[in-house]
């Protein structure tokens, strides 16, 4: 069995709208029990952005796979009760909207208390639940165009356009919620008290980037306290790949088929290298320092590279660098990279039969196990009826709810089994 177990009999009430329910998608992928709580309409996240895959997006796919979902109209009296019922056997509760919408309905961190001492209550929001930007309307890319992250272009028509690349902050905040949680959780067993979790998507982005904030930060200090690497004089560098631009020995080269990035930075590695091509001279000329060393500006020694990389395929280059014992990498694009053996070998797609689109796994291997398969996302209260015989309701109850408009109808992707 692989990971799925680890986090069984954890119970988690999701309150989510869009992509920051990914928290609970970490704690599902590793066996947590995630009931997503959504209104009797629906997240609708199962509309938003592209491909739409048989009615459903991708994001939502992803995003709530392996979860179950009850419908409930919190702003019925109710509806309210059956959420308490639900939060008194639940250890963790999230909130990945707009921070206080709980607490406006009536579930706050203090009423939940009251109703389960022990609860952990996690609030992940875009900016987070203070400062001057608590209430501004935001979707995922803001938290990296923030965070300083992304640098925009500019196209052939002189319009300025986001660039392509990962969003940040959407991935990483729930990421950071999920440690989050399962150390509160830890805690609450602990000491019997319940905790408050809270994570901007905003800050986490910041966070990721924290070579380069730091970095700045640094060189705010005298020169004659902060200095560049003894390889390049202690001459100071543009913090993180900004630095690279100018190496030489630590850089990206053009093969026969491709690219591939060479690294070898060190002085052991550059010799392992020049060893390796029968290229001696090249290290007796440029032996450098023995760290750190990326031979910048080097422009000879760079042409000479250039030309020697251009004599193999980039598959040749990785087990040249395997048998010599130089750092050589692939140079992919997300959509090569699945073509990857190394990917292949990791990383093995869940089937689109299972989950209604391809999709990665959790990269967790527990006992040399990736976690079972999830279950496919759910359709808006497929599970209502389920959870609400768990606490108690019988069918007569749970149809009377639903005729008052207390709960939602059941629907089900076309697809599910």
């Amino acid at each position: 069995m692989g990971g799925d177990d680890l986090l069984k009999g954890l119970r988690v009430v999701e309150n989510s709208l869009l992509g920051p329910g990914l928290v609970g998608t970490f704690l599902s992928d590793l066996g947590a029990e995630v009931i997503k709580v959504e209104s009797p309409s629906g997240d609708y996240i199962r509309q938003m952005t592209w491909p739409i895959i048989e009615g459903n997006s991708l994001l939502h796919l992803h995003t709530h796979r392996g979860k179950k979902s009850i419908a409930i109209n919190l702003k019925d009296e109710d509806g309210a009760e059956i959420y308490r019922k639900l939060l008194k056997e639940a250890d963790v509760v999230v909130e990945a909207m707009r921070p206080g919408t709980l607490e406006r309905l009536g579930f706050g961190f203090d009423e939940l208390l009251e109703i389960n001492p022990k609860i952990v209550f996690c609030t992940i929001s875009g900016y987070g639940a203070t400062g001057p930007y608590r209430d501004l309307p935001s979707h995922g890319i803001a938290y990296d165009t923030w965070a300083g992250l992304i640098e925009p272009v500019v196209d052939d028509e002189g319009f300025k356009r986001i660039p392509s690349m990962p969003n940040i902050g959407i991935n990483v905040g729930p990421m950071l919620a999920a440690l989050g949680i399962l150390a509160a959780v830890i805690n609450a067993r602990e000491t019997g008290q319940g905790r408050q979790i809270e994570v901007a998507q905003s800050d986490a982005a910041a966070y990721a980037d924290w070579y380069r904030i730091e970095t700045y930060r640094a060189y705010l200090r005298p020169e004659d306290e902060v200095t560049g690497n003894p390889a390049d004089d202690y001459e100071r560098r543009a913090p993180g790949l900004a630095g690279m631009w100018e190496g030489v020995r630590y850089q990206i080269y053009e093969t026969v088929d491709g690219h591939v990035l060479f690294m070898a930075s060190e002085r052991a590695f550059w010799q392992n290298f020049c060893e390796g091509i029968d290229r001696i001279d090249l290290f007796e000329r440029w032996p450098g320092s023995q760290y750190a060393d990326h031979a910048r500006n080097n422009t000879e020694l760079q042409e000479s590279l250039r030309e020697i990389f251009k004599t193999r395929t980039s598959v040749e280059w990785l087990d040249f660098g395997q048998e010599k014992n130089v750092p050589i990498a692939p140079v992919n694009n997300h959509e090569t990279v699945t073509e990857d053996p190394q990917f292949s070998h990791r990383m093995p797609f869940i089937s689109q039969d299972e989950l209604g689109a391809d999709q990665l796994p959790l990269p967790v291997f527990v006992d040399g196990e990736l976690p079972t398969n999830p279950t496919k996302a759910p359709g808006i209260g497929e599970h209502t009826d389920q959870i609400m015989a768990e606490l108690g309701f019988d069918q007569k109850n749970i149809d009377e709810l639903r005729i008052k408009g207390a709960i939602g109808a059941q629907e089900k992707n076309d697809s599910s089994e």
